[in-house]
């Protein structure tokens, strides 16, 4: 009867997370608490067992810096240089937005880095009087490319480092950035040859982008100063944390605890408090107490079960099928509750005798954040930039979207089972 009810919950919440007729983080919380007053978890096992604080904290800490850092007009500034450096030509403007989106997707992470550029594409788009649609989709694709790279670049990433402890930042760096740079250089390539034709700017728009003064934007003083070195020092810590022997949660923790201290008197910390995505971070712990409820029922050990029986716990087999299945569900499911779904089902692996799980934590990785291009829906970064540009009246339909995301999804599958198989699984035949 549990296994019912709690099953029940989560099917329920999970179509919720989905239409977005309520605040997903409202939905979560909510499934949550009803796994509560059902029985199915108890308070304790909740908010001490099933919720992950470590993720919730990094995500916590990387907010504070950007937030911070991103009041000196920084981003601004490297947007206008980018194009001027283009001189406002379209193609080559495109792919650098993609190449900055990407890059900033795997430093900072793709959410907190699609909120700092969209509104400035925007503004971009109408000095030049140029179609934003090519430019915005571009965005997405390069988000969840770029923030498949690293350990915090994409939700999914950040669960499955935090959940496997012997999987640091250098590994999803070492491990996953090599692919990630084929993988984006194919997309950006053919997003290039997509629009090549669409995609035409007036030399007097051009010249209106050029007489802008960068500098304008930027806000020179100690904050400028003070916030890019801790960011910098931060994400120095993240590659370095194995030598430092510290968690990644508590270098983040204390690159975000140092610029709050030193530019109090700039900001104070309840301006930098109000600017936090706390929804984000409240749907973070409603799904995990959602997952919980499942551990508890048994219904997580179920499918890893399934897996296994249909599989014949062979790891070729399972790797693929884990790779395949996460990227086109996440194309259509948020993939953030599916990995937090997915993470004790292949943890549980281990009890069915599968010793070394790396290849298929790799496979999850690659599955569920190149997944995510799939649709609108598919991954928070989809969802905040159509949010952005509706607020604009420049609508993404899903259709259009679909259109291109979906083969997208299916090239970037492809190129990833050829490097999963290559890499990692050969030594199993």
């Amino acid at each position: 009867m549990e296994m019912s009810i709690a099953l029940i919950i989560f099917v329920l919440a999970y179509i919720g997370i989905i239409t977005e007729k309520i605040n997903r983080a409202l939905v979560a919380c909510g499934g949550g608490l009803l796994m509560l007053l059902a029985g199915i978890s108890t308070a304790d096992e909740a908010f001490v067992k099933h919720i992950d604080w470590n993720t919730i904290a990094l995500l916590f800490s990387m907010m504070v810096l950007v937030s911070i850092t991103s009041q000196n007009g920084i981003f601004e500034y490297i947007a206008i240089q980018m194009a001027q450096k283009v001189k406002g030509h379209p193609l080559p403007l495109l792919a650098a937005v993609g190449c900055l989106t990407a890059v900033g997707s795997a430093l900072l992470d793709n959410v907190t880095t699609v909120l700092l550029l969209v509104p400035i594409i925007l503004t971009l788009t109408r000095i030049l009087k140029v179609a934003s649609m090519p430019f915005l989709i571009t965005v997405i694709l390069s988000s969840n490319i770029g923030g498949t790279a690293t350990l915090i670049g994409d939700p999914p990433n950040i669960m499955i480092g935090q959940a496997v402890k012997h999987l640091d930042f250098n590994d999803f760096l070492f491990n996953l950035a090599p692919i990630v740079g084929v993988i984006y250089a194919v997309i950006i390539t053919g997003l290039l040859l997509f629009y090549k034709k669409s995609l035409v700017v007036d030399d007097a728009h051009r010249e209106t982008l050029m007489k802008m003064n960068a500098e304008d934007y930027l806000k020179k003083g100690p904050l400028l100063f003070k916030s890019c070195i801790v960011l910098i020092m931060t994400i120095i810590g993240f590659l370095l944390h194995p030598l430092l022997h510290t968690d990644i949660t508590n270098i983040a923790m204390a690159g975000a605890v140092l610029l709050l201290l030193i530019t109090q008197h700039e900001h104070k910390v309840e301006e930098v408090f109000s600017s936090i995505e706390w929804v984000t971070l409240f749907f973070f712990i409603g799904l995990f107490i959602l997952i919980g409820g499942l551990e508890e029922v048994g219904i997580i050990d179920e499918i890893a079960r399934a897996i296994l029986l249909y599989t014949e716990g062979d790891m070729p087999k399972t790797s693929i099928i884990i790779l395949w299945g996460s990227g086109i569900l996440s194309a259509f499911l948020d993939n953030i509750p599916f990995v937090a779904a997915m993470i004790p089902v292949i943890t549980e692996f281990s009890g069915y005798g599968m010793t070394n799980l790396d290849p298929l934590w790799w496979s999850l990785a690659l599955g569920s954040c190149l997944g995510g291009n799939g649709t609108l829906i598919g991954a928070s970064a989809n969802v905040v930039v159509a949010g952005l540009a509706m607020k604009e009246n420049h609508e993404i339909r899903f259709i259009h979207f679909l259109l291109i995301g979906l083969p997208v999804v299916i090239i970037s599958l492809l190129i990833s089972t050829i490097y999963i198989y290559f890499r990692y699984l050969l030594p199993f035949y």
